[in-house]
């Protein structure tokens, strides 16, 4: 599904990701985690065509789409669900997923987006200021399924939010994998990223430098916390 090999992304002098391998299989869940500044966010920036890579490939079911626009990328199937949400605060929950529905949805119509967030559905006339941490979080992931997307790119999802609404996040995102959806996940919480991927990432200074199942993730946390995650 999602094949990246040896990303370079550049912000002026700065060389923010230095040959960042990563390959995501259809139908799974990557989490990527590390300290904050390591490239995480970078690396979804430049997968989106938010941000230029300066060298190196992505493709999306083999098709090369590195430094493509965001449209195009969207269009070729990439939602992404920025860190801060980054809803409209004066449109309703309904008018915010309309936004992003470029064509009549097939796979998460309107419909079954509010029967997987039953919040929203009680808040559908509520506009994106009204509503709590947790809601406008629900609502960023609904409005990027409406475009029906192959792979669903997630920036700090968990950010912000209270410990009971990172449990009902991590139940949305084993749902969305159980029902197909491709999905790249960038964390700091790990206990989050444990309970939901198939695969887990560690970024040192823009580059991958572990890769573990989660069997293998739990046997080696606290070796890999202070390694690589301690501050």
């Amino acid at each position: 599904m999602l094949s990246i090999r040896g990303l370079n992304t550049h912000y002026g002098s700065s060389h923010i990701l230095q040959g960042v391998d990563l390959a995501l299989p259809r139908g799974t869940t990557a989490a990527v985690l590390g300290r904050n500044g390591v490239g995480k966010s970078t690396t979804v920036k430049s997968i989106m065509g938010l941000v230029s890579p300066s060298g190196g490939a992505i493709a999306l079911d083999g098709i090369e789409i590195a430094g493509w626009q965001p449209h195009r990328v969207a269009r070729a199937g990439v939602a992404y669900v920025p860190e801060g949400r980054l809803i409209f605060p004066d449109l309703t929950v309904i008018e915010n997923i309309l936004v992003a529905e470029r064509t009549p949805a097939r796979d998460w119509p309107i419909s079954r987006l509010l029967e997987l967030f039953p919040s929203l559905q009680a808040r559908r006339t509520n506009k994106g200021s009204q509503l709590s941490g947790g809601e406008q979080q629900m609502l960023a992931i609904a409005r990027a399924l409406v475009s029906d997307p192959k792979l669903l790119l997630l920036d700090e999802p968990s950010q912000g939010l209270a410990p009971l609404v990172v449990r009902e996040l991590a139940r949305i995102i084993r749902l969305l994998r159980d029902a197909g959806v491709t999905i790249l996940l960038i964390e700091q919480n790990m206990k989050l990223a444990e309970a939901v991927a198939d695969e887990l990432h560690i970024m040192v200074k823009g580059r991958i430098v572990y890769s573990a199942d989660p069997h293998r993730f739990r046997a080696e946390e606290e070796q890999v916390r202070t390694r690589y995650l301690t501050v």
